[in-house]
């Protein structure tokens, strides 16, 4: 049986991910706040730009939702129930809360459509290259019917549990991205404090015990001083509210997200807020170099 999927959310991800749907024959067509978004990629890809969400669903026998926060779930949940037949599946990629999954979950059942909340990791290029790791939660009914949408978008596609276990999986992931960040940042900092080539560093280091996924493709952001948006910082920062708060309803602190989200607010005050988070580097270089001025202030005294 063939798939008419629809995509809602043409951002950075959504692009990528909308065209790897399109390339694998499942796209049908899409919907974005801003429509001329819509409208260039579906002159492009020869298919419909919807003028609402209810009018793409009407079209779709699966909608993929690809946006920014929590309340743009829920609205845009509320704006495809119209539209929506029976037995559709709304594939919800957006990193947000799992209280908020099991919500768009429950304004669904009515209508006899299963909500999946399948957050992705990977960054652009996993989304421009149908390589991304997908952590999926619903029923397990709706997750075999969506293989084919998710197959196309990822690489590494896993099913958690109920409705809220896809966002749970992410936010674990968010964490170690929190982590690692900072690593890179404070590592690369010091490295640079030491005089080292720094591009042999990262060829060296990106094949040692201490790479990661982060370092192989960020740290050359810090080589070249440029910070093009893979994930962007105010997006993480997002992120990281809703992993302290699911851990504060366990009655827990997480020591790395609380440790990140200061940082990141410095920069988005900074106005650092739409780079890669990679931009962590300016705080921690920041901190060489105002050692290094203190340094020369007490030997002039």
């Amino acid at each position: 049986m063939s798939i008419a999927a629809g995509f809602v959310g043409l951002g950075a991800m959504g692009q990528g991910m909308a065209r790897q749907l399109h390339g694998a024959g499942l796209l049908r067509g899409v919907w974005n706040r801003t429509g001329d978004r819509a409208r260039s990629l579906a002159n492009e890809l020869q298919i419909d730009a919807a003028p609402d969400p209810a009018a793409l669903a009407a079209i779709c026998d699966m909608i993929v939702v690809c946006v920014s926060a929590d309340d743009d779930v829920l609205e845009v949940v509320e704006a495809l129930r119209p539209g929506l037949r029976p037995g559709s599946v709304v594939i919800d990629c957006s990193t947000v809360s799992a209280q908020t999954a099991r919500t768009a979950a429950g304004m669904l059942e009515d209508v006899e459509v299963d909500f999946l909340d399948a957050p992705v990791s990977g960054g652009v290029e996993g989304a421009a290259n149908g390589t991304l790791a997908i952590m999926v939660g619903g029923s397990e009914e709706a997750f075999e019917k969506a293989q084919p949408v998710l197959q196309a978008m990822g690489r590494a596609v896993a099913y958690f549990g109920p409705s809220g276990s896809g966002q749970a999986a992410k936010a674990t992931n968010q964490i170690m991205c929190a982590g690692i960040i900072q690593a890179i940042a404070e590592a690369m900092a010091f490295a640079k404090a030491e005089g080292l080539p720094l591009d042999r560093l990262i060829d060296t280091l990106g094949q040692g015990a201490g790479s990661s996924w982060y370092f192989v493709h960020r740290a050359p952001n810090i080589l070249k001083g440029e910070y093009p948006a893979g994930f962007k910082v105010r997006l993480h920062e997002k992120d990281l509210k809703i992993c302290s708060d699911m851990a504060a309803r366990l009655g827990v602190r997480l020591p790395v997200v609380e440790s990140t989200r200061p940082l990141y607010q410095q920069l988005i005050e900074a106005g650092h807020g739409d780079e890669d988070i990679s931009t962590l580097f300016r705080l921690k270089d920041a901190l060489f170099s105002e050692a290094v001025a203190r340094g020369k202030g007490s030997s002039q005294r």
